[in-house]
């Protein structure tokens, strides 16, 4: 089925390259079109929801488009827009028609307006102006204001940002020289400021304008195929080669994967076992606003592409990188880490026995930070898994926590195989394509590999595959669930597509790239979708995540939540305690509990702070006082995942001799124990256990 389908496929897609040639039209116009059209053809006959090319998808792409070109607001005006908008119903059609009006306009616009705003940049930096005595205020953050009216607007705005940035250096460089021996007057900090705003909007500017229109093309195809969900994308030979990398091997870097964000870079995955891991300080969700080399003056990468930015972040082992993060209360944090080799097969399963200084049973606790399948002579996650959990029951634990926490997900197999371990056979997960019945995995296993008390702790970053375990032992019974008000939420699998492949004759053209499309959707076994809705813990606890956007259901265009048909599930292995008596218990332990009181409080703060419009005072001392709040307010949080009472951590006496050998091992260990033992969610996620263990 799946080679006649490719051949249905292939016929259709010649017939449109065969007959699209004409005489006299350039290579570069060529390849857009058939760039075009294959994306679109394969996203009608592949996609698990195609759209109908008509105005709806035509305002998503109007919309993202112009984010994608301009998503800070300081190029175009609205006077530019209202040219644009005559086309906000017809892209449709011009995808129809192979017309590229609306895009060569956009096109047009863009680089215009990036010529005038280099103009006011310019005039604003020739410009004098007192840092203490600006009444004025600037919102930052493009969605909560509009496009420029006009060109006069256009430039007043330009003499805020750079009023604004001057401020923010200055502020910068008097926290700085505080330290120093000599300090600066004022003038000298403020020359200072503006050389470095200078020479950042300098090379900003210039980076802008070598911008190619195949580098905005990319941006006018990922607008389309964003239409149909956030997962698809088009993907250009260069970014192929990246992904790639990204997924597979080795490299020398901080280990984080990233990807655009308006004019900002925006971290998704800090890899399990990289340096940016191990120091702690870089999280999923951080914006990176400036990279510096050791020694070096930082550069603001705000409007840089995604490479240049991997490339400036990337480099030797041992060597130090600083970034300049805006975190998720939209406080700045300098970074240090230290560059090392990122194997991306790192960060596997590890274990260890751990109790309360009022328990004496100990609790096995066994972390995976992703699914990974069996690769170079090394097992996958689920033989890992098997190997922990028997090593662990050796050597006594009276029950098991298996941690989740910021996996997003990998091998769809592997979690199959691993479900089983704690049941002994059945369906784990359904699995649909847009015009088949749903198909079944099942663990096929009758053997158990432990049977006894089982807790899941997840939290709003598990994904996927993650989502796809714990929803199994939830609907089996099998398991208790401890997290934040739910998990991420995609229940979505998506595959890569060379459009090379289907193009007949025009070799010259290639490479065209590749298209990631979703094409299946996951259902747990009790019929419903782990899409939008994720996975509701159990027990749900405290989070910063619980009232803000964070998950599947917070991008733009997501596939729907949808149920099918349940299959028959049930388990002989242990029957649950009381999951509302649990849950109560939990409950009068955390609304007593200071540090989850601040988390919680925390949580509230976000919330507030993502519902505010944020004006920034363009005079020092009124950002100083605004800094300072927030520096205060987030030193009131800086421990607040600390437990007070440092839990009893050992580990496995079958690893010991292993990590004595290895240095590096031994390090990596001292910094694991030492992060588990003061862990809060783990701290009550044993009271738990405890209380489980109490109602066997």
């Amino acid at each position: 089925m799946v080679l006649r389908s490719s051949l249905i496929l292939m016929i259709a897609l010649a017939g449109i390259f065969l007959k699209s040639h004409r005489v006299g039209e350039s290579d570069q116009a060529k390849k857009e079109f058939f760039t075009l059209q294959a994306v679109i053809q394969f996203m009608d006959r592949v996609h698990y929801k195609p759209k109908s090319l008509d105005d709806e998808l035509s305002k998503h792409v109007y919309k993202s488009f112009l984010q994608s070109i301009d998503p800070a607001k300081r190029f175009l005006t609205q006077a530019d827009i209202d040219l644009l908008t005559p086309y906000e119903l017809q892209i449709d059609d011009q995808i129809s028609n192979r017309s590229f009006d609306f895009f060569d306009l956009a096109e047009k616009l863009i680089a215009g307006g990036i010529s005038k705003s280099g103009v006011f940049y310019r005039e604003s930096m020739a410009q004098d102006f007192d840092i203490h005595a600006s009444p004025d205020s600037l919102i930052i953050n493009s969605d909560d204001r509009g496009f420029a009216k006009n060109d006069e607007d256009l430039r007043e705005y330009w003499r805020k940002l750079i009023q604004y940035e001057t401020v923010v250096k200055v502020h910068g460089l008097k926290i700085a020289q505080s330290e120093d021996e000599e300090m600066k007057d004022e003038s000298t900090l403020i020359k200072e400021a503006r050389e470095n705003i200078s020479e950042n909007f300098d090379e900003w500017f210039k980076r802008l304008k070598s911008l190619r229109r195949s580098d905005r093309f990319e941006d006018y195809l990922n607008a389309i195929t964003n239409a149909y969900d956030p997962h698809s994308n088009y993907f250009s030979p260069r970014e192929k080669e990246n992904f790639d990398l990204n997924m597979n091997g080795s490299y020398e870097g901080i280990g984080a994967r990233l990807m655009p964000e308006g004019e900002l870079t925006k971290v998704t995955e800090v890899i399990p076992g990289g340096p940016a891991w191990k120091q702690k300080d870089l999280e999923a969700n951080d914006f990176i606003i400036k990279v510096a080399q050791e020694g070096e003056e930082a550069k603001d990468v705000r409007g840089w592409r995604q490479d240049d930015v991997i490339g400036l972040i990337r480099g030797k082992k041992g060597t130090k990188v600083i970034l300049t993060v805006r975190k998720s209360d939209d406080t700045e944090r300098e970074i240090v880490i230290i560059r090392d080799q990122v194997v991306l097969e790192e960060g596997r399963a590890k274990s260890l026995l751990i109790r309360t200084e009022e328990q004496g049973a100990e609790i096995g606790y066994i972390r995976l930070p992703k699914f990974y399948f069996e690769q170079d002579n090394k097992p996958g996650c689920a033989e890992d898994i098997e190997t922990e959990v028997n090593k662990l029951v050796q050597e006594g634990a009276q029950g098991i926590i298996l941690d989740l926490r910021n996996n997003g997900g990998g091998s769809l197999s592997e979690v199959v195989d691993m479900s089983g371990l704690f049941i002994d056979k059945g369906p784990i997960v359904q699995v649909k394509s847009r015009e088949r019945k749903p198909y079944v995995l099942e663990d096929e296993d009758p053997a158990v590999q432990y049977q006894g008390p089982l807790i899941v702790l997840v939290n709003h970053f598990s994904a996927s595959a993650s989502e796809i375990i714990a929803a199994a032992l939830q609907d089996y019974n099998r398991a208790i669930i401890v997290g934040g008000s739910s998990t991420f939420g995609k229940g979505t699998v998506q595959r890569f597509h060379e459009l090379d492949r289907f193009i007949v004759g025009n070799n010259d053209l290639k490479p065209l790239g590749e298209v990631k499309i979703t094409t299946q959707k996951f259902y747990r076994v009790n019929g419903g979708s782990t899409q939008l809705k994720g996975v509701i813990p159990d027990i749900v606890l405290p989070s910063p995540y619980n009232y803000i956007n964070a998950g599947e259901k917070d991008l733009d265009t997501p596939l729907a939540w949808s149920e099918i048909e349940p299959v028959d599930h049930k388990q002989r292995i242990m029957v649950l305690p009381d999951r509302q008596l649990l849950a109560s218990s939990s409950k009068e332990r955390v609304n007593t509990n200071p540090k989850f009181q601040l988390i919680e409080e925390r949580a509230q703060l976000l919330k507030a702070q993502e519902e505010e419009k944020m004006k920034y005072a363009l005079n020092l001392e009124g950002y100083s006082e605004e800094y300072e709040r927030r520096e205060k307010q987030s030193a009131r949080f800086e421990d607040m995942y600390k437990s007070d009472a440092p839990l009893l951590v050992r580990n496995l006496e079958a690893e010991i001799t292993k990590i004595e050998k290895d240095e590096t091992r031994k390090a990596n260990n001292e910094d694991f124990i030492k992060g588990v033992s003061r862990d809060l969610y783990i701290e009550e996620v044993l009271n738990i256990m405890k209380d489980m263990l109490s109602q066997q």
